[in-house]
């Protein structure tokens, strides 16, 4: 058995500190007495403390001290509005911390996927990519780790609070804080629920004399699971790799192909998906499972015949072994595939295809310094979500914090356009160098309209819509809550919009009162709200019984905005 050398240390320290505890009891007893037993009580109760973890120095931000002595609220502009139809995704420019903890009273349990890229801490003066308290750290910061495990750990411990029981979280880095961030994310998640991918931001490097070490070709992803074990990932998209010839062993006239999986093995199957059918092949052998494609879907495919030379009609489903294998999908030489993900992420896009990206979005490359491929986000977000999830699910939302270029958007209305999903984002990042307005506003309007900023047509559209929020602060120190309620009160209505995705200024089928004047303003001039069919009230305003009857007549719903809308949340 091995020997715990620091238990040793730590049992005899405490030996020592329990023979100081009885001296002091055995003295005669007044106030220093007192504060000395409560002192070493305290002592005790530190070297008893938590023995194998991540150990940093914990470092208070400016921001603690504002939200300290001020509330956060939300503020739209008007101006930045975008109306496409679509799913009614939010931007908030604004420190994040500041931002989850509003969402913390919008979304919590809420939030399907998070996604984010933050500050890599590279400490060199040509990359100073994390700024603390408006100062770049750099490698002379003798406390640069500290600083950034504090930044990071806060807003963490927030997300963790944001995601479903069944959420993930993707956290981008690179080998500066890969270490430290793994550790804290063990921590906070637990150490089951976390694991590594590798993701290759560079090509592969060719024959050279000019590199006289290993060339940096990677970056890392921590995955971050409520539940890992209940987790179910789906496939991500990729084109083929062909380096060989495949056959066309039944003369398919579309050519050469590949025979894809479409289907789980029998004893991983979920009985309750609703893709678990029996398929019955040519020969009569019948395959229970749960499949990748819904029944009607498989059907549609295996039905869509075409004659080869042999006068034999073939559909895109694939019987091998004669008709006795598990049917498979034809893939052919032009067409995607989908695969599970592996630790090591290839071919979904590099640092320079995420450059390239930026071209005819901004006529720069480098108009943001490190953004990421849409390919990569899109997927990350795709196996996240396989089809069984979104069957069972209406909608679901992506957060991204650290929200840089706005490729996570960018991704997710992509992906929604392939694939007919209903997802939406929320987006949040900080307006320094103007980055949110002219970077990540301006990215989102130009691929949602289709149009640059000046004006020429940009080769991507989509069906969404964007309400821009900026954080503000009320001032609260030393006020009691009344004080600055009504002030307040003002801002809950971007709240309820954030949490219901919705919009009070367009949507004629929502509306809001928040105090008693507003609902009888509302109720007297009822008639004036037709397609009204859903009525946010505050939580303290009271509805006599005739004003719930009339609401009642009009077929509108009647929803409680909740309490803690108005009040800090507790700790």
């Amino acid at each position: 058995m091995s020997t715990n050398i620091s238990k040793q240390k730590r049992d005899a320290l405490l030996d020592k500190i329990t023979q100081i505890k009885n001296f002091i009891s055995a003295s005669p007893q007044d106030e220093n007495t007192e504060n000395l037993l409560a002192y070493i009580g305290e002592l005790t109760k530190e070297i008893n403390g938590k023995k194998y973890g991540l150990v940093f120095e914990e470092h208070r931000e400016k921001i603690d001290e504002l939200l300290e002595e001020n509330a956060p609220v939300l503020v739209e502009d008007e101006s930045l509005f975008i109306d496409n139809g679509g799913q009614m995704n939010f931007l908030i420019e604004g420190d994040n911390l500041a931002a989850l903890k509003l969402l913390e009273k919008t979304h919590k349990g809420k939030i399907d996927v998070i996604y984010i890229d933050p500050p890599y801490n590279r400490g060199t003066k040509a990359n100073k990519d994390f700024m603390y308290d408006d100062c770049y750290i750099d490698d002379t910061d003798e406390y640069k780790h500290s600083k950034w495990i504090s930044f990071i750990s806060k807003r963490l411990e927030i997300a963790k609070k944001l995601l479903t029981h069944d959420g993930i979280m993707f956290i981008s880095i690179d080998e500066h804080e890969v270490e430290n961030l793994k550790l804290l994310c063990n921590e906070i998640f637990y150490e089951k629920n976390t694991e590594f991918l590798i993701w290759r931001k560079n090509g592969k490097q060719g024959n050279t004399k000019k590199i006289l070490r290993f060339k940096n070709t990677h970056e890392y992803i921590i995955a971050c699971y409520m539940n890992r074990e209940e987790k179910r990932l789906g496939k991500c998209k990729l084109f083929p790799n062909w380096k060989n010839d495949y056959p066309n062993p039944d003369n398919d006239p579309r050519g050469n192909y590949k025979a894809g999986n479409i289907s789980l093995m029998e004893e991983k199957s979920d009985p309750q998906s609703p893709n678990y059918y029996t398929v019955t092949t040519p020969s009569g052998k019948q395959y229970t499972r749960e499949w990748f494609i819904s029944k009607e879907e498989f059907e549609r495919l295996d039905n869509d015949k075409i004659e080869n030379s042999d006068g034999i009609l073939l559909g895109r489903i694939y019987y091998p072994n004669n008709g006795d294998g598990v049917p498979a999908l034809k893939i052919f030489k032009s067409e995607e595939q989908y695969y599970y993900f592996d630790s090591i992420i290839d071919e979904m896009g590099t640092f320079t295809d995420a450059k390239d990206e930026l071209v005819p979005l901004f006529n720069d490359r480098d108009a943001f310094d490190t953004p990421k491929p849409v390919k990569l986000i899109q997927e990350i977000i795709r196996i996240s979500q396989p089809e069984l999830q979104i069957n069972k699910r209406k909608s679901s939302t992506i957060l991204d914090f650290f929200a840089g270029s706005g490729t996570t958007g960018h991704a997710v209305m992509k992906l929604n356009a392939e694939d007919g999903g209903n997802r939406k984002f929320i987006l949040c990042t900080n307006n320094q160098n103007n980055i949110c307005r002219d970077i990540t506003y301006e990215r989102l309007r130009t691929v949602i309209s289709g149009k640059r900023k000046d004006g020429s047509d940009y080769d991507e559209s989509y069906p969404a819509s964007l309400k821009y929020f900026k954080i503000d602060y009320l001032p609260i120190k030393d006020k009691m809550y009344y004080e600055y309620a009504d002030e307040l009160l003002e801002h809950v209505k971007e709240l309820v919009e954030l949490e219901n995705a919705i919009d009070f200024n367009s949507n004629k089928s929502v509306t809001i009162v928040l105090d008693d004047d507003e609902l009888d303003d509302f109720v007297e001039n009822i008639s004036d709200y037709p397609e009204c069919k859903t009525l946010y009230m505050g939580h303290d305003v009271l509805t006599s019984y005739q004003q719930e009857q009339t609401i009642k007549a009009h077929g509108i719903t009647i929803n409680t905005v909740p309490d803690y809308y108005y009040r800090d949340l507790a700790n």
